[in-house]
């Protein structure tokens, strides 16, 4: 589907006009929307458009990582959002020039809509101009991270009051979960942080520098986003470093009960071995009180074994 807004020099709205009209005309500036386009749309951006092939080639062939591209009479942007709902980037390519602006799309996505729907309701459209789109919806992209990192920094949040509480198999497999989900934000954080950098820094997007601050402000969300998720990367380690530390401690502390107990029953088990042994000269096998000796004598070490070891402080 392509649909289209067009501004002229009254700065009266035009909507829907076809693609040959709005280059033939002189509009103060227009947008051209390509969304979800089929093959025989895509070929307009070459045949009408004369856009370059590479950015073309880009379009169709989608999931880029974000870049920018200088050509002759327009510049070609690739911007990534995320779906909080499913963690999966959507990309969103830009071509734009003086007087136009043009998005692609292979998803219906939110931010391209309520551009659109602001159109309808915008009275002062002749204060607009490509790059004013630009920046509206690449901010919009951008906040669309937020609740993204703030859902991950909640959850990490709830393992870490939990952690005690949970067994390890479960409280692991939450806490790289949420850090798989954070991975993947890094991923598209860190590219459009550096497309913001590129296009506030380049001599050769005098409309970018028109609209400088509001661009200012969108990279100043990106450091913001960045900031976040390396803290939360650094949250998740101190998480499992200090599960795997109380759970060795916990293990540590079996083993050591463990050792005592072994430790206490080795005599015990060298005594009961030797009289084990039914040879037929032990004279104490034969006395009277033999066998009331022994166990007397094993009782008496088992408990001063336990009695040391419990001033040693083992049983703690």
């Amino acid at each position: 589907m392509i649909r289209t807004i067009a501004v002229d020099e009254e700065g009266l709205l035009k909507k829907n006009l076809p693609i040959e009209t709005l280059i033939a005309e002189g509009f103060l500036w227009y947008w051209i929307d390509f969304d979800q386009p089929d093959e025989k749309e895509n070929l307009l951006l070459r045949d009408l458009l004369h856009f370059h092939p590479l950015a073309i080639e880009d379009c169709i062939y989608w999931q880029q990582r974000p870049k920018l591209n200088y050509f002759e009479d327009h510049t070609f942007f690739i911007t990534q959002s995320m779906n909080p709902s499913t963690f999966t980037k959507e990309e969103l390519d830009f071509f734009v020039g003086d007087h136009f602006i043009v998005t692609y799309h292979h998803t219906r996505l939110e931010e391209v809509n309520k551009m659109w729907r602001l159109f309808h309701n915008e009275v002062n459209v002749r204060e607009w101009d490509s790059y004013k789109v630009l920046h509206f919806m690449i901010d919009e992209l951008v906040d669309q991270y937020f609740p993204i990192a703030y859902e991950i920094e909640d959850t990490l949040g709830k393992i870490d009051e939990n952690s005690q509480n949970e067994s390890m198999e479960t409280l692991l497999e939450e806490l790289f979960a949420a850090r798989q989900k954070l991975l993947m934000l890094r991923r598209t954080v860190s590219p459009m942080r550096d497309l913001v950098y590129r296009m506030l820094n380049s001599h050769r997007l005098p409309g970018i520098m028109n609209h400088r601050e509001y661009f200012l402000d969108i990279y100043d969300h990106l450091l913001k986003l960045s900031e976040m998720i390396d803290a939360n990367r650094e949250i998740t380690a101190d998480i499992r470093d200090s599960y795997l530390s109380y759970n060795s401690h916990q293990t540590n502390r079996v083993m050591k009960i463990l050792t005592v107990f072994t430790t206490i029953f080795m005599p015990l088990t060298f005594i009961a071995g030797i009289y084990g042994m039914n040879f037929a000269n032990m004279p104490e096998l034969h006395w009277k009180y033999g066998y009331f000796s022994v166990m007397f004598i094993m009782a008496g070490i088992g408990y001063g074994m336990y009695v040391y070891f419990q001033k040693k402080g083992w049983f703690k």
